[in-house]
């Protein structure tokens, strides 16, 4: 027997003993509620040998009988007024807690969005995805279900470029895009804002403005799917149905998965440039830094662009040099990871930079702590469990947090055991559900998770929806590129370029940009050149350098 927690007030078991009452009364249970009837099986106590052990450490019972798959509305119920009623922390068992989780689950619909609801059993092991269709019947008895051929989730840098794909091929494609978003970031400039070098507001655009004018916009937030009826949940329970789903809502940033972290971002020398109101604190606080010790951090992979952490260094670093004041830095970059740079042929030019400046790395080093008001930071050792962490000081730490797929995601039956979508790395196609693609950062496939491989993949995707559309089932595929411009320092960048297994794949002939050498022309290009093509290219179905081509 094992307690699963799922609130600090309330409990699951699978069937209880005698023999557990003494260890659940040591947990601190002051309640019990059983959800199996008796006589069920043969190897079950009755519910009066439990009530009768319980008795003894004053721990009061209901008797709540459920038989398994028929947990009714009333039962629900009657579980959210015992649930409100008895003193807590209460522990609900059946058979295997399935029933308990349940009741648990449909007590709380009123007061908890569903996205959380579902994502919380999943994480004690329960999957109530079942329930999904029975929630909507409840909540839309008459309602007319508005429909649309193709649904994306996510108007992010891949949401609309998909959109924008798929119109310059079919331009009269009924498309809805959900996205509750006012504002549209374009996130590779954040970077650049945290050097100095762009404006914040240079990097924002109201949603409206980019959308294509055909699309219908849902601003919404998404709570669920039901992929069996090819049916979207918003929140408040409402359902948008389609004949194909295209899922690209990004990544979460888990500020919480450091601990202290959210109480001291953006003050006291903490920041990241991965969000758009801290980047300019990043500057300032650049500017600011004569002497001390800086800090840069890198978490655990996957993450958005794995290059920004140390991007936010060598810009930092290049500021400090020019400034005179370097020598009086100490600069430390630890990173979770094992090496610098994931595509070993890149190395080499970075390296360069690293000992330019003199910094010191910290490999397989996960910050896990931070005390802003005292300036101190706490880091794991992943690759020895046994080392204590290391406690460090700084002046200014520049924070990258960990990274997952976002809620809603994690909470479905979409996903892989870690949680990102689940796709044909070629195609983009859903491994389990053939009216689904998915892109961009929350796919599971083995590429960097960059706005240069959301380019690639929009058009690719857009074929292929369009293909599953004719009933043809070939695909474009796709080889996994990404790009990472790396700024070693104001003026010149290293621009790597690959695809699956680190295979490099350069977009220019190396006469014109050599991405394993620092180059002006690689810098320009960023600076210069890719901003107008994401928000005039890119976003609007112009598709520079891609070329998808449908595969037998």
């Amino acid at each position: 027997m094992s307690l699963k927690q799922v609130n600090p007030e309330f409990y699951v078991a699978e069937q209880i003993t005698v023999q557990d009452v003494q260890h659940i009364a040591s947990q601190g249970i002051q309640s019990i509620i059983c959800n199996r009837p008796d006589g069920e099986g043969a190897d079950q106590p009755n519910v009066i040998e439990i009530q009768q052990a319980a008795a003894q450490h004053g721990i009061h019972i209901e008797y709540l009988p459920v038989t398994s798959g028929k947990v009714s509305d009333e039962q629900a119920e009657e579980f959210k007024n015992l649930y409100l009623k008895m003193q807590k922390p209460i522990l609900a068992y059946c058979r295997t807690g399935t029933r308990s989780i349940t009741l648990w689950a449909l007590a709380q619909l009123s007061d908890q969005p569903l996205d959380q609801i579902l994502l919380k059993a999943k994480s004690l092991g329960y999957d109530l995805q079942g329930l999904i269709p029975r929630i909507l019947k409840q909540v839309n008895t008459d309602a007319d279900i508005a429909k649309h051929t193709v649904v994306i989730v996510g108007a992010g840098a891949a949401g609309i470029s998909v959109a924008a794909s798929l119109l310059s091929r079919q331009g009269n494609l009924d498309i809805a895009i959900i996205d509750p978003a006012e504002t549209h970031y374009y996130q590779p400039g954040w970077t650049m804002v945290g050097g100095g070098i762009f404006k914040p507001e240079t990097t924002a655009r109201p949603m409206q403005s980019l959308l294509p004018t055909s699309v219908k916009w849902i601003k919404a937030a998404v709570a669920a799917f039901d992929s069996e009826q090819k049916q979207v949940i918003l929140e408040g329970c409402k359902p948008i149905a389609y004949d194909v789903l295209v899922v690209c809502p990004g990544l979460k940033l888990n500020w919480h998965g450091i601990e202290g972290l959210v109480e001291t971002l953006g003050k006291n020398g903490v920041t990241s440039n991965y969000r758009y109101d801290l980047a300019p604190y990043t500057w300032q606080l650049v500017q600011n830094l004569k002497g001390g010790k800086a800090i840069f951090t890198q978490p655990p992979m996957p993450i958005k662009c794995a290059g920004a952490p140390q991007k936010a260094l060598y810009l930092s670093a290049d500021h400090w040099l020019k400034q005179g004041v370097l020598k009086d830095i100490q600069i430390d970059f630890y990173n979770t990871g094992a090496v610098l740079f994931g595509v070993k042929e890149y190395v080499p030019a970075l390296m360069s930079y690293i000992e330019r400046y003199h910094a010191h790395l910290h490999f397989n080093h996960q910050l896990v702590k931070i005390d802003g008001a005292q300036k101190k930071a706490w880091f794991k050792v992943v690759n020895d469990e046994n080392a204590p962490l290391l406690e460090t000081d700084f002046d200014m730490i520049h924070v990258v947090p960990p990274q997952q797929a976002p809620d809603f995601i994690r909470a479905s039956n979409l996903t892989d055991a870690a949680g990102w979508v689940s796709v044909d790395q070629q195609t983009l196609q859903h491994t389990q559900y053939p009216h689904i693609f998915a892109l961009g950062d929350v796919m599971n496939a083995p590429n960097a998770k960059t706005a240069a491989a959301a380019r690639k993949q929009a058009p690719i995707v857009a074929v292929n929806v369009l293909q599953y559309l004719s009933g043809s089932n070939t695909f474009a595929h796709y080889d996994g590129y990404g790009s990472c411009p790396l700024t070693v320092e104001r003026g010149k960048i290293v621009l790597a370029e690959f695809g699956y297994g680190g295979k490099l794949l350069p977009s220019f002939p190396t006469w014109f940009i050599d991405g394993q050498k620092p180059s002006r022309m690689a810098w320009l290009l960023k600076e210069r050149i890719l901003p107008p093509i994401y928000w005039e290219g890119m976003l609007k179905g112009h598709e520079w350098l891609v070329k998808p081509k449908v595969t037998s």
